[in-house]
């Protein structure tokens, strides 16, 4: 029966046993989607598989766009993806498919285990162990899924039309690019030849809008919106509407700012970008090939002194919140970086086995993907200054809130993004300014900078406005 969530079955997914077979808290959706992962499994090992894993995703989305008060676009999916890992030995292949009758499955599992035969040997690949598996976790918890009925056409339309209509209002708009309204629910279950087979439901809501303000060569666009699993969460369309409008307003007669040596304070808007490069340059892909700016960064300062930034896949109603990882192992809080030192890098079973080190449960995967390492819910400690504050305190600089583009050098950790926002002089905001390019060393820009305390705890990445006392800005 499709869409029944676990709250509305007794007892349904609260808690994961991953070994041994159906339990009756599996809701009939994910119990069907258990069938299809077994039958995948054993078709992998009559073709001759010595072992395989499956993830089977079973989706709904739809998609709405207003434009002019009209419905403009509306767009709904349905499907079944079915990703199937088979090892021979030490060689390994992945094949896809949406079509989980049996003979497409035994189809699957033969051109797979073909594939296998002739791909290279890997020595660090393989399953979990039993020993390493997940065995229990409490998924109610992790409140991953919206109990309310799934959205309907009109209500989406609704949405969309009232943010539209909210960002008009404002008389320094001149039109809405864009006002949209989405709603997707996913069952994911993953299942493999070690014993491990578990899943749960998703779902997830938002609303954007994208304002235009002026018009010919002077419009400037800025943009709003929300995502959440829970309906109730998200923020009205009226304030998507508006804040939208508001921000394309406030970009109005933007012009390039000096060139120079100057303080740079990067809106919470776009800040998780910082976190992010530092994210990319500790994931164990990256470190196993050698190409890493933070190659020999473990044990050493990375942050300001005083700073942590941990990782928490367990927060109830947050996006990166999940139960176990793509390869079956218990997911669970650490700290990635301690009183501004680093403690480790992001693992998942063949980069640990390459560094000689142990999986952090972070593995991630794509239907016709292998796992690989991901970094999911990360809190970076805010300070004590408001965004007001560190304007004021700043003097003269650049407030960024919006990049484009982006040179990363990921074996230095050079960094030159082209940046939009405002000017400030004196410790206040004087005028808007766009067409700059921002450069620094990520090494030094991640070791200097001065926290706000106004990050958005439900974001999946919670990361306040950062200050970065010294960087390049190339304008006029």
């Amino acid at each position: 029966m499709r869409g029944e969530s676990p709250s509305n079955s007794p007892g349904a997914l609260r808690r994961g046993i991953a070994l041994g077979a159906a339990p009756d808290y599996l809701s009939p959706m994910t119990r069907d989607l258990q069938t299809v992962a077994d039958a995948a499994l054993a078709a992998a090992k009559a073709a001759g598989a010595d072992a395989a894993d499956v993830l089977v995703d079973d989706g709904t989305s739809v998609s709405v766009d207003v434009r002019q008060g009209q419905l403009e676009q509306a767009e709904r999916a349905e499907g079944v993806d079915i990703g199937l890992r088979v090892f021979v030995g030490q060689r390994q292949a992945i094949v896809s498919g949406s079509d989980f009758s049996q003979s497409t499955l035994v189809t699957m599992a033969t051109r797979g285990v073909a594939m296998a035969k002739e791909a290279p040997e890997d020595p660090y690949i393989g399953l979990a162990s039993a020993d390493q598996l997940a065995t229990d976790w409490d998924i109610a918890a992790l409140e991953l899924n919206d109990p309310a009925a799934e959205p309907t056409p009109d209500a989406l339309q609704d949405d969309a039309r009232i943010a539209e209509e909210a960002a008009l209002q404002n008389s320094g708009v001149s039109q809405v690019q864009s006002a949209s309204a989405s709603y997707v629910e996913r069952d994911i279950y993953l299942a493999a030849t070690n014993g491990f087979s578990a899943g749960y439901q998703r779902t997830n809501r938002s609303v954007s809008c994208v304002a235009i303000a002026g018009t010919g060569l002077q419009m400037e666009r800025d943009y709003d919106g929300d995502g959440r699993i829970f309906q109730s969460d998200l923020r009205s369309p009226v304030e998507i509407g508006q804040t939208a409008a508001a921000r394309a307003v406030e970009r109005q007669g933007a012009k390039k700012p000096p060139t120079g040596a100057y303080p740079v304070f990067f809106d919470e808007r776009i800040s998780s970008s910082l976190i992010g490069h530092l994210l990319a340059a500790i994931n164990g892909a990256m470190i196993a090939r050698g190409s890493s700016w933070l190659l020999d960064g473990l044990g050493t300062q990375v942050l300001p002194k005083g700073l942590d930034l941990y990782e928490d896949p367990h927060r109830p109603r947050v996006s990166g919140s999940r139960p176990f990882d793509a390869e079956g192992l218990a997911t669970r809080p650490r700290k990635i970086v301690d009183d501004g030192v680093l403690t480790g890098w992001t693992l998942d079973l063949a980069n640990a086995r390459k560094l000689g080190m142990q999986s952090t449960g972070s593995a991630g995967r794509g239907i016709g993907s292998a796992p690989s390492p991901s970094s999911g819910n990360v809190i970076l400690m805010q300070g004590a200054a408001s965004h007001a504050d560190l304007i004021r305190d700043m003097g003269t600089g650049l407030l960024v809130t919006s990049m484009i583009g982006s040179t990363i050098n990921s074996n230095t950790g050079d960094y030159s993004r082209g940046a939009a926002g405002m000017w400030v002089e004196n410790g206040e905001i004087a005028y808007p300014v766009n067409e700059c390019t921002i450069a620094g060393n990520l090494h030094d820009m991640l070791k200097s900078f001065v926290p706000a305390n106004d990050a958005r705890p439900w974001l999946s990445r919670v990361v306040p406005s950062l200050l970065i006392e010294g960087m390049t800005l190339a304008g006029e």
